[in-house]
């Protein structure tokens, strides 16, 4: 999850914790590397030490597209976009590198909607 920090107000701390309870390992990527809910953090994406199947995006729309450039980089297989964030550039660039992409949705709202 890049942009999750361990700060408790701010949504994607939230959004995090309602992924664990769905299963999901989380991995919290912020230029502060912190550990939140348990989990190693790392400064970005690259840093990460093993393969990462999907890359949620909680920053603005002005650096999701770098983001998501780094997901293809790091040979990533999905990219989301949190609510709020588009960069419709960077959605055609993921999905022209062959990377599943989601853009404006939260997976905290649909995977429990999903089953």
């Amino acid at each position: 999850m890049v942009g999750l920090s361990s700060n408790r107000r701010r949504a994607a701390y939230g959004v995090a914790e309602v992924l664990q309870r769905f299963g999901k390992r989380i991995v919290p990527v912020h230029p502060k590397a912190e550990t939140v809910h348990g989990e190693q953090g790392y400064p970005s994406l690259d840093a990460i030490p093993f393969q990462v199947d999907v890359v949620d995006v909680f920053v603005n729309s002005g650096l999701a597209g770098p983001v998501a450039d780094e997901a293809v980089a790091i040979d990533a297989k999905a990219v989301w976009f949190q609510l709020d964030v588009i960069d419709e550039a960077a959605y055609d660039r993921a999905r022209a590198a062959g990377l599943l992409m989601v853009m404006d949705r939260c997976p905290a709202i649909e995977i429990p909607r999903l089953g």
